[in-house]
């Protein structure tokens, strides 16, 4: 089969292999990948700009979507249309960035059936993860009539899914970005306005005017310090990423003096009995214009020369890969 492996011996080697199916890693089901995705963390793992990946050779891809090619457990059946995002799998299992792949049935979630494969990998683990963001916000008790809600790193995977999704329930949508050429991009998702990143990521007082009913942050750092400082009384802000920085420079005064709720969102391990409610929800409340308008496609060749570039912040929206 052939495959994105990734070595290190000295230094960190990634390349295009032919490898026997036989080196796959054990697992109840095998998959004849068809699709997957190209991922900030899997960038970091293929350029080596983050310890992504801690045990080699390692094929990365924490993506994946296909047709189950033998299975030894009874929930899934040879021709089945499955996904796979999360689970640790192209960091610590074998990923999707190769043409099968051999994991636990647990894992797996079948395939909406509203949802092609391409389709499930544009929303791929970015767009699960925008859609729990969603669901901490209506937790939170936020609702479109509570006012503005602000949307860090929203010309990435998890930024245009969480405008489209929050535009599509109605929610009034300010996206913020670094990428000064996306604005149009970014209101024709849904975002009624878009502003700079820079404007937020400057030293922030503990508490400023009360500005955002709730956030959805992709970056940490700074700009979360600032938003926090910015949320009105009883907000909620749904905590993903930190693209820019994992630290956060803020005081208690948020959550104690206008009752913020800071909740933190992790997709890979979520509930595998929650996932395919979650997936009726994505492909319920996505149009179709959505895959049209945020799908960069490229092949499995083309991954190491698009790793960079995501890194470099020239990609916006989803990176879907064609694998077969």
């Amino acid at each position: 089969m052939k495959a994105l492996l990734l070595d290190q011996h000295e230094t960190l080697s990634a390349s295009i292999q032919d490898i026997d199916t036989s080196q796959l890693p054990s697992g109840a089901v095998t998959v004849d990948v068809h699709w997957s995705t190209l991922n900030y963390k899997d960038a970091l793992a293929i350029t080596g700009k983050g310890k992504i990946i801690r045990q080699f050779p390692m094929i990365p891809g924490i993506d994946f979507a296909g047709v189950v090619h033998h299975s030894e457990d009874p929930r899934f059946h040879v021709g089945q249309h499955v996904l796979l995002t999360g689970w640790g799998v192209g960091e610590t299992h074998w990923g999707g960035l190769a043409e099968q792949a051999r994991v636990s049935g647990d894992w797996l979630t079948p395939l909406p059936q509203a949802l092609t494969a391409r389709q499930a990998m544009i929303i791929g683990t970015a767009g699960f993860t925008a859609m729990l963001c969603v669901m901490a916000l209506e937790q939170g008790g936020v609702t479109p009539e509570s006012g503005d809600i602000a949307v860090t790193g929203a010309s990435g995977g998890v930024g245009s899914t969480a405008i489209t999704l929050l535009s599509q329930l109605g929610y009034s949508v300010v996206a913020i970005s670094s990428k000064s050429d996306n604005h149009d991009y970014l209101l024709s998702l849904g975002a009624k306005a878009v502003l700079p990143a820079s404007d937020f990521n400057q030293p922030s007082r503990p508490l400023e005017k009360q500005r955002w009913a709730g956030v959805i942050d992709t970056v940490g750092g700074k700009i979360l310090a600032t938003l926090l400082a910015q949320v009105n009384y009883n907000g909620t802000v749904a905590a993903c990423g930190m693209a820019s920085d994992g630290q956060l420079p803020t005081t208690v005064m948020p959550f104690i003096l206008r009752n913020v709720r800071l909740q933190g969102v992790a997709s890979v391990t979520a509930s595998a009995s929650e996932r395919p409610a979650i997936w009726q929800r994505l492909q319920t409340l996505l149009p179709d214009s959505f895959y049209q308008q945020t799908a960069n496609e490229i092949t499995l060749d083309q991954v190491i020369e698009y790793a960079n570039k995501l890194i470099n912040n020239q990609v916006t929206g989803r990176t879907v890969v064609k694998v077969r």
